[in-house]
């Protein structure tokens, strides 16, 4: 079992700036693919980004991309989500997963994670 704390959410007006980390704990050892999806009132929850376990490999979702880098220290057994030039579109409930790492994965379907934190509001006015 994984067991997954996300922190750092709150309120940024557009155009400012916010970090986002989640800390596994438990049973770290296995190389975890990690996510961060978003789910805003009344929509579905969305892929951000997600990161391989090497960190070498990272994926952003369009709406995200050039504005907000995701990171890991796995040291710390730390992911975290940076977030620049916020929107206020960009208001949802902030959750981080980890999953298995598979050859080929892309890690942008809540699917392929096995295990989820309790999620950070984000919440940025205009």
């Amino acid at each position: 079992q994984v067991q997954l704390v996300g922190s750092g959410g709150g309120l940024a007006q557009a155009g400012g700036s916010l970090r986002l980390s989640c800390a596994a704990s438990g049973r770290t050892v296995s190389p975890y693919a990690m996510g961060w999806f978003r789910q805003a009132p009344g929509k579905e929850r969305e892929f951000v980004a997600a990161i391989s376990w090497s960190g070498g490999s990272r994926y952003y979702a369009d709406s995200v991309k050039g504005r907000f880098t995701i990171s890991r220290d796995n040291a710390a057994n730390t992911v975290y989500l940076q977030m620049k030039s916020l929107r206020p579109e960009d208001t949802a409930v902030y959750y981080c997963a980890a999953g298995n790492e598979y050859f080929g994965g892309t890690y942008s379907r809540p699917y392929e994670y096995n295990y989820w934190g309790q999620g950070a509001q984000v919440t940025v006015s205009s």
